[in-house]
Parts: structure tokens; sequence; C-alpha cells
């Protein structure tokens, strides 16, 4: 794992090769402080997306969909139901998941609540329906016009440049991996198959609480806290 970076001893991590003809394409190495060290960099309405990404694994097209009345603060989970795609012509549309499995719950550690809800006070749009995370002009967050953010972003937190939001997903769900059964990863990750009612059956029986917590303790090791 990689530690605070700086100029010295930058964090990074490799993105996946490979194709859908080969072997599976191998996890990049992962760093629990990419959504910890980029977080500062980034505008405030900015940061709580980083975060999620990071330690919850979910696409940048399902969090950009997110609404409000996705986001369970009383448990600390996210339902994923849709993700948003964008066009050449720049129309911003949202498709349904490729797979049951897409449509999802994905807990997040409670640690991140505060966070969670401080964005939503002050960053997200209005009413039950309005989007989590919006663009500098209270629009839709758009994939084209977030990636000089993150270049930005990037190049101040001292992260080279082969890192890419993208690999926040996997930095995520390496993480997951840590004592989760390949079903309840493949589960948080949005790659299997079952029913939504398995989905939901799943989270009901604590695993992916677990798994959250355990990012949580990495959270609180990021930010300098000790666990009580």
């Amino acid at each position: 794992m990689c530690g605070t970076p700086s100029p010295q001893r930058p964090c990074t991590a490799r993105r996946p090769v490979g194709s859908s003809h080969g072997p599976a394409p191998k996890p990049p190495t992962s760093c629990e402080h990419h959504g910890e060290s980029l977080r500062p960099s980034f505008a405030p309405r900015y940061r709580l997306l980083v975060l999620l990404a990071a330690f919850t694994g979910l696409r940048f097209g399902e969090l950009a969909s997110l609404r409000r009345r996705d986001v369970d603060t009383g448990n600390a989970a996210l339902m994923v139901r849709r993700s948003q795609a964008e066009m050449q012509t720049g129309a911003l549309f949202d498709k349904a998941p490729k797979s049951d499995a897409g449509v999802r719950p994905v807990a997040f550690p409670t640690e991140l609540l505060p966070d969670v809800k401080a964005h939503l006070d002050g960053s997200a749009g209005a009413g039950r329906d309005g989007h989590v995370f919006l663009g500098p002009q209270g629009g839709q967050l758009r994939r084209s016009n977030f990636r000089d953010d993150w270049i930005k972003a990037r190049t101040k937190a001292g992260v080279t440049a082969d890192v890419h939001f993208h690999d926040l997903r996997h930095t995520g769900n390496t993480l997951a991996a840590s004592g989760a059964s390949l079903r309840e990863l493949m589960t948080r990750m949005g790659h299997s198959t079952p029913r939504a009612a398995l989905i939901y059956q799943h989270v009901v029986s604590g695993r992916d609480r677990e798994i959250a917590d355990r990012l949580g303790s990495m959270i609180r090791k990021a930010r300098g806290e000790t666990d009580a």
C-alpha cells in the first residue's frame, strides 16, 4: 500500500490491461490514500465524489446519476439504479444498468457520513430527485468537464499522471476484497447476476456493512484518527 503522497514519493497506481478475449484484467496496485490525498485538492462540490469513488467502487456514470433519494444516511448506503451517459452531441441521459446486478445497494463507511451530509446540505440539487453531484454552473455533472478538474487536482496532490478517475474504482474494489467472499465482492461491484431481492438480502445480512466498516478504519487511519 502507498503512504501519503509527496513529491519524493507520489502515490501511484497502474491501470489494468487486457481484453475481453484474453485473461481477466489484473487489479491495479491499490492505495487507500488516493481518495483522502486528492480530496483537499478539489473544489468542495467534488470532494465527496472522489471519496465515494475510492471507498464504494462506483463508476463515474453511477455517481453522476445519483439522486438525493438514492442516499440513505440512516444506513450509510447508496442505491445504484442507473448510470449517466454522454452522447457525442453533448446530450446527457440516464441508462439502465447492463444487468440486474447493476441495480444494487452499496454501503459506504460511516466515517463518510459527515462528508455526505455536508455535501447534501450545501452542494446537491434540490428535492428528492435533485442530483447529488452538480457541475460548476449548477447543471448536471459532465465527465468531459470534470476531466480538467481531475487533472488539476491530481497534479496539486502530487499523484502521478498515470492515475485516472476510474482507478479509484479499482482501488475501492481491491480494498473491499480484503475479507469479502467472491460473491460479496461481485455483488458490491455490480458484476453478478442475482435478482434484486437477493442483493437486498445480502445487504441485510450485514456483510456489506462489515466491508464498509473495514474501509472506514482505513479512512480513520488516513485522517490520523485512532479506534476507540
